[in-house]
């Protein structure tokens, strides 16, 4: 195993971050950790990369201990945090160098050139970090994050800050980096999860809720059920809040809406008098189950 994580608890004063925390991550395996603020995400990523203690369990990072190996787990490892430090009068070329050194690499120059192409930063090399958008800093981050040819990558939030085509071309960058790395990467982003996770953890409240194969964890019966309703010809805003006023209604546009409810019987019957009422002709009823959101609202506060 990768990373094996063993009964962690951390605590902060009486409160507990982590409370008896365990997992196990593969080679080749691209991990969503998930939760809500404060759940414990960014601390037990802190515990892996040895640079917070625990107060009980153990982690081994590729088979050593992370307490004992402190340095050793670290020449194998590479991390993004969540608030990416970076010196900004640095050049990101020089930036890059100077995290190399660290590592003690050979062949510094054709290893720097390779993950600024990688990042795409090949056209912001030679600038200042402090020069570059929030977007950019995020990508020398992830640059110095794998400079080393790491094992195991561990990434807080890597798609901060970046704009849509530059998320999609950081996800295909990690698709790309985990199929020879475990992979364990934290965000908000349920579509991000879908998109490059083979599994997802769900920590909440510092316990982990679920541990699954991203497949199956949309199979999760959480009791939510959602109605879609196509009208050919506009319906009134105001008119269908005023009748689903106790539903949770969703106006997708003013042809479409959709209606969560746990009985959909009920609310078929009830969209069905609304549009005979209302002379409002359907062209179309689509159901659907939970999504990744839904499971994940459901595990963390307890509802859909």
């Amino acid at each position: 195993m990768s990373i094996k994580v063993l009964h962690v608890t951390k605590k902060y004063g009486h409160q507990k971050a982590l409370d008896s925390v365990s997992f196990e991550a593969k080679p080749g395996e691209i991990i969503g950790f998930l939760g809500p603020n404060g759940a414990g995400k960014s601390t037990m990523m802190k515990i892996i990369c040895g640079y917070v203690p625990q107060n009980e369990g153990e982690v081994e990072v590729c088979g050593m201990k992370v307490s004992e190996n402190e340095l050793a787990v670290k020449s194998k490892l590479g991390y993004l945090p969540e608030n990416n430090p970076l010196y900004l009068d640095m050049y990101v070329k020089e930036y890059l160098a100077f995290v190399a050194g660290i590592y003690k690499l050979e062949n510094t120059e054709d290893r720097i050139k390779d993950v600024i192409e990688k990042v795409g930063l090949t056209k912001e090399q030679n600038k200042r970090i402090g020069e570059l958008s929030k977007g950019y800093r995020q990508r020398v981050g992830l640059a110095q994050s794998f400079i080393h040819n790491p094992e195991v990558l561990i990434l807080d939030e890597p798609t901060t800050g970046l704009d849509p085509n530059q998320i999609l071309e950081i996800r295909n960058l990690i698709k790309e980096i985990g199929k020879d790395k475990t992979v364990m990467l934290s965000t908000h982003i349920m579509q991000e999860v879908e998109a490059i996770c083979d599994r997802a953890i769900i920590i909440n409240e510092g316990v982990i809720v679920a541990d699954k194969k991203v497949s199956d964890l949309k199979n999760i019966q959480t009791g939510v059920k959602k109605l879609q309703v196509s009208f050919k010809s506009a319906v009134d805003e105001a008119e269908l809040k005023k009748v689903f006023a106790k539903e949770n209604l969703t106006i997708v546009s003013d042809l479409k809406i959709e209606i969560q409810a746990e009985d959909l019987v009920e609310a078929k019957k009830k969209v069905m008098q609304f549009a005979l009422d209302g002379g409002h002709e359907i062209q179309q009823f689509t159901e659907a189950g939970s999504s990744l959101e839904d499971v994940f609202r459901n595990l963390t506060i307890g509802k859909a």
